[in-house]
């Protein structure tokens, strides 16, 4: 029997040390083509490359059979272009990350690694965002890979409905501090930004952008939320729809413009 085709991605660049990880554990479920960003493109949300030409190499990061290419474009450029012009066929699973850092709550959104699972969802393709609650270069993923090759099995032993997207974050430590796998909502949550202003040694102002994760969910809905999951220490698995209608609205305006 043909083993199931994986496509991995990610957004922290093809030599994170995120998707090694998550090379490693898709190379125990099946045949794996690897094309990822040559370099980190963290927060580039959806973005595609329209205005400049793209560029693929192909590589070898590590020893193992899976085969590798790096992209000058996006996360969603990067499974496109797979599709259209690597893979021999379309996958059984796209798989995105491990991200470095969490893609809870709002941060979905912004997520370079969770556009790659969507835009794999688009394409009728089954896909899986992963993150680790540790923005560290150097985190720790063996405890992760449990839960990936677990949660990854069950993708492909169940042959999901087409646009199937899991946004899944993993709580930073050991192996036996993790309580389980919990099904959650996206945490309602917003940013509370702060632009650092400085100027350079020319007399030229420029900025950093910070800040931090408020949440804003009532009791009700925070208790089912990926971000009250993980502060449990439970991996948060939450399934996404790129559908952004908001139906409950259209009740709301239908009459408007008459």
């Amino acid at each position: 029997m043909n083993k199931p085709l994986i496509l991995v991605t990610n957004d922290d660049g093809i030599d994170a040390p995120g998707i090694r990880a998550l090379i490693e554990v898709m190379n125990e479920l099946g045949e794996v083509y690897v094309v990822a960003p040559d370099k980190a493109q963290s927060g580039m949300g959806h973005a595609v490359t329209i205005n400049s030409t793209l560029y693929l190499d192909e590589v070898k990061i590590n020893n193992g059979p899976q085969k590798e290419w790096s992209c000058s474009g996006t996360p969603a450029d990067c499974v496109k272009i797979a599709k259209q012009e690597i893979l021999p066929r379309t996958p059984d699973l796209c798989v995105s990350g491990i991200n470095h850092g969490s893609n809870s709550g709002i941060n979905v959104i912004y997520s370079g690694t969770m556009s790659a699972a969507v835009e794999a969802g688009i394409e009728n393709i089954p896909a899986i965002g992963f993150s680790l609650q540790d923005f560290s270069y150097d985190a720790d993923f063996e405890p992760a890979k449990f839960f990936v090759k677990k949660i990854a099995q069950s993708v492909l032993n169940n042959k999901p409905q087409q646009n199937l997207v899991l946004n899944v974050n993993i709580p930073y430590g050991k192996l036996e501090t993790i309580k389980g796998i919990k099904i959650c909502k996206q945490a309602k949550s917003t940013w509370v930004e702060e632009f650092d202003k400085r100027v350079n040694p020319i007399g030229k102002t420029y900025y950093w952008l910070s800040g931090f994760l408020k949440t804003i969910d009532d009791k009700e809905d925070s208790d089912n939320s990926d971000l009250t999951a993980l502060s449990k220490n439970y991996v948060s698995v939450v399934p996404v729809s790129f559908d952004l209608t908001a139906y409950k609205t259209m009740e709301t305006i239908k009459n408007w413009f008459n």
